[in-house]
């Protein structure tokens, strides 16, 4: 049983947990609707059985070896247009704390976590809330592979599979949210320019030329940066400058 958390300020004073569920930002987005969770309410699952990742991807996860969860968030004092800014937030607290485990970690745009030769080991899905041009509600959905062995995809890895050793998942679900916490207040206080430059620098595939698909072509190019709106910023072989949005490029 996860149990509310006493090491933050505001996030996971409030944690549901649920033996099974089809999605956590599903449930999180439920309660949200019903007015019985706030900003910094956690909804963490056992087992997700249809966890959702970004692109309509099925996030596979065993019963108990890893950490699914979602976090509804307020962010408020944002406007819509800087909504990326929150994803590079959340990435990078998730990178910072995981890091200290797995010193090559990076951040594969837009938002999962991979280690290169081994694979990926989480992702982050963010779905939004607005009313109008007002920012209501973030859910905020987690999943990291702890402890799980065996996967479905030869592209999929977990700290235990890395590093060869299992961890405690209620410790890391508590020090997870606390940096993530700390991402948070770094947001608010408008730190968008250190925010960003860490997610660049952390950036799979950043300055390395590679191969990508886009409009049913493959071609070559190197990553560059990230555009205010979150696009992924390239430059081809020809020298030109280019900037491709979710759904719109494929990693080869």
């Amino acid at each position: 049983m996860y149990k509310i958390l006493a090491n933050t300020i505001f996030l996971g004073k409030d944690v549901l947990f649920l033996p099974e569920c089809h999605s956590t930002n599903d449930n999180a987005l439920h309660l949200v609707r019903l007015g019985k969770a706030k900003e910094g309410s956690v909804v963490i699952c056992n087992h997700q059985t249809k966890g959702r990742g970004q692109r309509g991807n099925v996030w596979e996860s065993e019963p108990g070896q890893n950490l699914t969860f979602s976090l509804v968030l307020s962010p408020n004092f944002m406007d819509i247009s800087e909504q990326f800014y929150l994803n590079m937030a959340v990435s990078n607290s998730i990178r910072k704390l995981l890091g200290d485990y797995l010193p090559h970690l990076e951040v594969k745009w837009p938002n999962d976590l991979i280690v290169p030769r081994f694979g990926k080991i989480g992702g982050i899905l963010i779905e939004n809330i607005f009313s109008g041009k007002e920012w209501e509600n973030s859910i905020v959905g987690v999943g990291i592979n702890i402890n799980q062995l065996h996967f479905g995809t030869s592209h999929a890895a977990s700290l235990h599979s890395i590093t060869g050793s299992r961890f405690d998942l209620k410790e890391l679900f508590r020090l997870l949210v606390k940096q993530m916490e700390l991402g948070y207040i770094q947001l608010k206080k408008g730190k968008f320019d250190e925010i960003k430059s860490e997610y660049i620098h952390y950036l799979y595939r950043r300055d390395d030329w590679a191969s990508y698909l886009a409009k049913g072509e493959q071609f070559s190019g190197k990553i560059v940066g990230i555009t205010t709106e979150g696009k992924l910023e390239m430059k081809l072989t020809n020298g030109e400058n280019v900037a491709f949005g979710m759904k719109e490029v494929t990693f080869l």
